[in-house]
């Protein structure tokens, strides 16, 4: 079946491949062995998912495509972009957090195109939950974070586990030092745009010193008023700088949002999904949403605690100037701190303003509905409650998402409570949900 590129590309608002993606539509369906080298926010997703797609045969059963990541939140979001393509193909995916149930149901009509992380599908195989001999395409995508994570063991069982496995992709952001000698890599077609090849973005590092009269978070606090409320993520080194920063943000109302590792999954879903939507444009989170997260563009990153390693340092940038968009970069510094030597480039002063300047409200709120796609409720069934009942004009719903099981609506910060009381009362599909303002 071959794929209608440009009508893919107009249900995901894209104008044209760029150089790489197009180089993996010509080099996925002609070598048994690819690897991409590309940095974060260079459009791989897209680069692999386009012709792995182009390469299912419609007339066959069961899983052909198996794509391995090393998170939940990548294997959503892949999840998500193939959705969007609507190919007319299956997709789930698997990982930790989510229902095993719910995952064990979606195999009774295996997909064409699976994505899950190393642990679950290893635990979906070992349970004779779902058959991989049919797949003969394997994606193992941000394979360098894979093996950073110590995933190495999972990933040798799933490819022993591929009987008909015929092509492997690797991609990674930084190029592989070393590639595990079960995966039989010989002779790899690779694609290396880790040297610019596909940006034109510009990426400004700058030093902003915190006077003795500061604390560091006043003066992350005075920084952020500085950059105007303006999308920022805020990395620190360990989850309970995460909080001390978070309690600090609130007492001065700065709308933020936290991120880390020992928040339950729903709570890290919902901080992204009001990232994304712009109900909050202010992250505070570790070095975990560093990669593989789908988030949109963020204008600057502030290393409130500086990384400790230069891969680091690159991954946390990386979430900024990507493609053709600038970013800046600020190293929030105290007397004590040194800028570290893997630092390469310039380094600008940036002062920071001599009183603390409240920061705007966010455009949107984030209304939440419990029900969601296991309720056969959609965008369309969301979009009609909200303009018939709860009268609001179109340009005042924003960015939509709905899960498994709840829904996730941006209102006008200004029409949202009135329209939560107006439609408290009201069904969607014939069923009373619950509705409430996200925080």
């Amino acid at each position: 079946m071959s794929m209608d590129v440009a009508a893919i590309l107009s249900r995901l608002n894209i104008a044209a491949l760029n150089e790489m993606q197009q180089g993996m539509m010509e080099a996925v369906p002609q070598s048994e062995n690819v690897i991409l080298l590309s940095p974060t926010g260079s459009g791989k997703t897209l680069g692999f998912l386009i012709p792995v797609a182009a390469l299912i045969q419609p007339d066959m059963t069961g899983v052909q495509a198996l794509i391995v990541v090393p998170s939940r939140e990548l294997a959503i979001q892949i999840e998500s972009v193939f959705r969007q393509m609507s190919t007319g193909y299956k997709v789930n995916s698997c990982y930790g957090g989510h229902s095993v149930r719910t995952e064990e149901n979606n195999f009774s009509h295996p997909p064409a195109v699976l994505v899950g992380t190393p642990g679950r599908i290893g635990h979906h195989i070992r349970a004779q939950n779902i058959d991989l001999s049919s797949v003969n395409t394997l994606v193992m995508d941000e394979f360098d974070k894979s093996l950073e994570l110590g995933f190495q063991e999972d990933i040798a069982f799933i490819v022993s586990e591929l009987p008909a496995l015929r092509r492997k992709v690797l991609t990674s952001a930084t190029a592989l030092e070393r590639i595990p000698p079960f995966l039989k890599i010989q002779q790899p077609r690779v694609l290396d745009f880790t040297h610019g090849k596909t940006s034109t973005s510009v990426l400004a590092l700058k030093a902003v010193h915190v006077p003795e009269e500061l604390t560091r978070p006043e003066g992350l606090a005075f920084l952020l008023s500085k950059l105007g409320g303006e999308s920022s993520i805020i990395f620190c080194n360990h989850r309970d700088a995460v909080k001390r920063v978070s309690v600090q943000l609130r007492s001065m109302n700065i709308a933020h949002g936290i991120y880390h590792g020992e928040m339950e999954q729903p709570d890290r879903e919902k901080a992204l999904i009001m990232l994304r939507n712009g109900s909050t444009n202010i992250l505070v989170t570790t070095d975990l949403a560093s990669r593989g997260l789908d988030i949109p563009e963020i204008r600057h990153i502030i290393h409130y605690q500086l990384p400790v390693t230069a891969e680091a340092f690159t991954h946390r940038n990386g979430r900024t100037a990507r493609m053709h968009a600038d970013g800046t970069a600020y190293l929030l510094l105290e007397s004590k701190d040194h800028i570290p030597a893997f630092v390469a480039g310039a380094v600008e002063e940036e002062a920071l303003p001599d009183h603390f300047t409240p920061l705007p409200e966010p455009e949107w709120k984030t209304l939440y509905i419990a029900a969601g796609k296991k309720d056969k409720i959609n965008k369309t069934d969301i979009v009609g409650l909200l303009l018939q009942k709860g009268g609001l004009q179109k340009d005042e719903v924003g960015r939509i998402e709905v899960l498994d099981k709840a829904a996730y609506v941006a209102v006008s910060s200004a029409k949202i409570s009135k329209t939560l009381r107006a439609i408290s009362e009201h069904k969607i599909k014939g069923k009373k949900v619950r509705f409430a303002i996200a925080d």
